[in-house]
């Protein structure tokens, strides 16, 4: 098959996932080698389709469709550095994106290399000769000889997340046989029906949304209400101010409605407020003092058992 022919059948075969499958997985391929990825299209087999190609391909491909189908231009964007395509029809894109991001490898520290995690260097025996005791020196790791051999004292922060992983500490991560970075597909963004969104977007729960709803509602409260503007979320509150300047006026005036008597009864009664206040305090004081009697009934009972239980003469 000639050069132009296998570009035809690439383009031909976009086309056809594209229309196909209503959900594609934009993922980022960096550091995946041949075999894991022969491993990621087999999980994914039956259930998804991965497709690789160069960006330019992609791009010529995605510009022939968008005049038929205008909402594929959306994908533009995000068709750069080193990434791939998974298509699938699987509802469950939460579900998708755990198998997509699953099949991660160990993977040993290489020089100049940009770290996706924080590594950290363990306290404890080296297993490595004393005549190496410089090459620790120059990182700057604390060590001690311990029964012959170097014996790293304390743990070290060797390389910081984002930082380029330099000569030294990745010939020292090998030699201590210390594989600190996982590499597999990452999803960067994922379209679905027309419309992109990041991932971030499937980890947000029902209670999120709860949360949010709620807040706004508050907003649109709160805002309402110092702008003197009716809105619905504003009503109950409203109506529970003007029913407190009823009630206001009733207590100050003659004219009594039904929640305003037994405030009324209580104000011309003063002796009254002071007896139902005095006994609200006693209820609260007794419910502590209650408690506390009962362990020295108890211990009453206990000791007049044993004075029974042993006589004078026993």
């Amino acid at each position: 098959m000639s050069k132009g022919e296998k570009k035809a059948a690439y383009f031909e075969k976009l086309e056809t996932l594209l229309t196909t499958y209503q959900s594609i997985f934009i993922v980022n391929v960096d550091n995946v080698g041949s075999q894991q990825m022969h491993m990621s299209r087999r999980a994914l087999r039956g259930e998804a389709e991965v497709l690789m190609g160069k960006n330019t391909m992609v791009r010529r491909a995605l510009k022939m469709l968008v005049p038929t189908h205008p909402q594929l231009e959306s994908l533009m964007p995000f068709v750069r550095g080193n990434v791939g395509f998974v298509f699938t029809n699987n509802p469950d894109l939460k579900e998708m994106r755990e198998k997509i991001v699953s099949n991660r490898v160990a993977a040993p520290a290489r020089a100049g290399a940009i770290a996706p995690v924080d590594v950290f260097v363990p306290a404890g025996n080296t297993g490595m000769e004393p005549g190496q005791t410089s090459f620790f020196q120059a990182l700057g790791i604390p060590t001690k000889i311990a029964r012959g051999t170097i014996e790293i004292t304390g743990d070290v922060h060797l390389v910081k997340v984002g930082d380029k992983v330099g000569a030294s500490e990745a010939a020292l991560l090998n030699k201590l046989n210390i594989s600190p970075f996982t590499y597999g597909m990452s999803v960067v963004q994922i379209y679905d029906n027309g419309n992109v969104f990041s991932p971030a977007v499937l980890d947000i729960t029902e209670e999120d949304l709860i949360k949010s709803v709620i807040a706004g509602i508050t907003t649109i409260a709160t805002i309402s209400l110092a702008a003197n503007y009716l809105t619905l979320p504003a009503v109950p509150h409203l109506v529970i101010n003007e029913f407190k300047d009823i009630l206001a006026i009733s207590i100050a005036t003659d004219y009594t409605i039904d929640a305003a008597k037994s405030i009324k009864e209580l104000l011309d009664n003063p002796e009254a407020m002071a007896a139902a206040a005095a006994a609200a305090s006693a209820t609260s004081a007794a419910a502590p003092a209650a408690a506390g009697a009962a362990p020295a009934a108890v211990e009453e009972e206990e000791e007049s058992d044993e004075d029974m239980g042993f006589g004078l003469f026993d």
